[in-house]
């Protein structure tokens, strides 16, 4: 690790001070971000002056004909390791990788259909506040979270909010994007694939049958970003340890060998990670803020960004008294820090940060501890449990697997 990047690490861990289980974004090397530098790199993009991913064979993804990136939302190393030992993409395992914080889709596939770290993207969570439109929207749908409507056509929005450049563009193979055809034409999904041809896609099965179609038949070289968002979806509603997220494993892993086997021979490097992880969070780890009144009465607007990052925009006569509450009331469950330290010592990513990210990460930043969460409700919205979270700075959400199979030698032990 260089010198500047190591200064950069020791200041995270300083302010940190973390427990033996607080893992955070390794963005010199071993993030996400890095394993995207690589690709772009191999596909001769420029993706930001990030370090490419340790221990990954730059030469191997040049070489290769095609290039597939397989990304399994919420798919964490730990639980991996966990319930899919006899797996086949357990088999494939090459190494670990950090996600970005916050550890969330939203911020992830970001980073990764764009090469950017979070400190240049600046899209912070689930929900931001945009001060161009003043405004609180969930930032994949495009929605907002008050009852007031938002144009008819979104999509000028997303341009108008989404100040970055997509990956594909610039690179020296056709790109293609798959997604589920429920979000395939989403705002988010239309402006984030800008550059590569889009698929729509049905069902597990669906998505790597267009896989393998495409390069038997695209032609080369190609890149592929193929998106699974399934797994994400139950361990919210179920739980990460749910027998319904196993029986997901266990069926992307049968159509995962499958596609292995079929693409075998084909000059082809797969590559297979996740956004984020989970951890499960009981109803009793959860504070919701209409029970603690007096510290929502200093707050200017809503929270934003996730469970389990929350950012609190705090009204500025008030900074003392929110302090005074959170420190005495809530450190048992969460640890407060100024936003604008974990921008300056690098939790979103290093370099010069966008100039709408400060506004967007609020006055304070509650990070929470091991499983607790925290949660406002607005008049009108509505309520729903969620069992399985992510966005914190644990282990378990915040590492990922790398899953490298090289097609054009055949299914192997790795």
């Amino acid at each position: 690790m260089s010198s500047p990047a190591r200064k950069l690490w020791d200041s995270i861990s300083a302010r940190l001070r973390p427990t033996r289980e607080d893992v955070l974004p390794d963005y010199a090397g071993g993030s996400i971000l890095n394993l995207v530098q690589s690709i772009g790199q191999a596909c001769g993009a420029t993706t930001g002056e990030y370090a490419p991913l340790r221990g990954l064979d730059a030469r191997a993804l040049r070489v290769a004909s095609n290039l597939v990136l397989l990304v399994v939302d919420g798919l964490g190393l730990r639980h991996l390791e966990r319930s899919g030992k006899a797996t086949a993409l357990s088999r494939y395992l090459r190494g670990a990788m950090t996600s970005v914080f916050p550890s969330t889709t939203a911020s992830a596939i970001t980073t990764i259909m764009t090469g950017l770290a979070p400190q240049q993207h600046a899209l912070t969570g689930w929900h931001i506040y945009f001060s161009e439109i003043d405004r609180i929207l969930a930032s994949l749908p495009m929605t907002a979270r008050d009852p007031g409507p938002l144009p008819e056509e979104v999509q000028p929005l997303a341009f108008r909010l989404f100040g970055h450049r997509p990956i594909y563009a610039d690179m020296q193979r056709r790109a293609h994007v798959l997604a589920p055809s429920h979000i395939c034409a989403s705002p988010f999904n239309r402006y984030h694939s800008e550059g590569a041809e889009r698929h729509a896609y049905d069902g597990i099965a669906g998505m790597f049958q267009q896989v393998t179609t495409l390069l038997k038949d695209g032609g080369a070289p190609l890149f592929i970003y193929a998106y699974y968002p399934q797994l994400d979806a139950l361990a919210h509603s179920f739980g990460i340890a749910s027998a319904e997220v196993a029986a997901c494993l266990d069926l992307l892993d049968q159509a995962f060998s499958r596609f292995v086997a079929d693409i075998r021979g084909e000059n082809t490097m797969v590559l297979a990670t996740a956004d984020h992880g989970f951890i499960d969070s009981p109803v009793d780890r959860l504070i919701e803020l209409e029970r603690h009144p007096d510290l929502a009465a200093t707050l200017a607007r809503p929270l934003c960004g996730e469970r389990r990052v929350a950012y609190c925009y705090v009204q500025p006569d008030r900074r003392a008294d929110f302090e005074r509450y959170v420190t005495s009331r809530l450190s048992h469950a969460a640890v407060l820090h100024r936003s604008a330290d974990l921008m300056g010592d690098g939790w979103f990513g290093p370099g010069a940060p966008h100039p709408k990210l400060a506004g967007r990460i609020g006055d304070y930043a509650l990070v929470m501890k091991a499983n607790w969460t925290i949660k406002d409700w607005l008049p009108g919205e509505k309520r729903h449990a969620m069992i399985g979270v992510h966005g914190g700075i644990s282990a378990e959400e915040m590492l990922v697997p790398l899953i490298a199979v090289d097609a054009g030698r055949g299914l192997r032990d790795g």
